[in-house]
């Protein structure tokens, strides 16, 4: 589980890799200079509910990942992330829709 730390509040916890993909997207944002919202359900464990911020680019942020490696990234995955990002309603954590292999006809 790894931690997102923005300004000075508590760490948000989200999955390793779902942060690998969520920082894609929210360092491009940052990278142009603007300011969106981002919003994720609870984990389990935690308080029901969700919780949205404003990020800015003039706030520190930092990822940390609890796994050393970087997990192979899914461009599908970032592209929905990103196509929820360019949305007025900002960034949503979404799950990620994992592609699953057709069985192979056997002759």
């Amino acid at each position: 589980m790894g931690s997102l730390y923005y300004g000075a509040s508590e760490p948000i916890q989200i999955d390793d890799r779902a942060l690998a993909h969520l920082k894609v997207v929210v360092a491009t944002k940052l990278r142009r200079n603007e300011s969106f919202t981002l919003s994720w359900r609870h984990p389990d464990g935690q308080q029901q509910g969700r919780s949205t911020i404003w990020l800015h680019p003039s706030i520190p942020l930092r990822f940390v990942f609890q796994e050393p490696e970087t997990p192979e990234l899914s461009r599908r995955w970032i592209e929905e992330l990103a196509h929820t990002a360019n949305s007025s309603g900002g960034i949503t954590l979404i799950e990620e829709h994992l592609e699953v292999a057709e069985p192979a006809d056997e002759a």
